[in-house]
């Protein structure tokens, strides 16, 4: 009798603290380019380019390349939850490839953390 108690006891802490884990939310991980213009002006309509690249010495498949274009105030947003996990420790450092409707050209690095909004401004030439 006194086992069984203990062993429903048991049961019932367990499947509390499975609902209390069960219950964090995960909050967007987002990453924003804006792109600006020798002059510091936001440049509408280029296109983003964020991937991530091997860093092992044996080159292996990019697992994260997306693409989309700035809106009228010169910014890219990319949704990476897909790409974060609850408990995982950083999500990424990501190259950023831009290419503006005039053929000017930028570079960058973002580095991206979990469950927030990183930010980072590309100048093209």
């Amino acid at each position: 009798m006194r086992f069984t108690r203990f062993f429903i006891a048991g049961v019932v802490a367990i499947m509390a603290l499975g609902v209390f884990v069960g219950c964090n939310k995960k909050e967007d991980t987002i990453a924003k380019i804006y792109v600006r213009d020798a002059g510091n002006n936001a440049v509408a309509g280029a296109r983003v380019i964020l991937y991530g690249q091997s860093t092992t010495n044996q080159p292996s498949n990019v697992t994260l390349f997306d693409t989309t274009s700035t809106s009228v105030a010169g910014e890219a947003v990319f949704n990476l939850n897909e790409v974060y996990q609850l408990g995982q420790a950083g999500v990424a450092v990501l190259n950023i490839d831009v290419l503006s409707t005039t053929g000017a050209t930028g570079q960058g690095i973002i580095k991206v953390e979990q469950e927030t909004t990183s930010e980072e401004i590309v100048y093209v030439q």
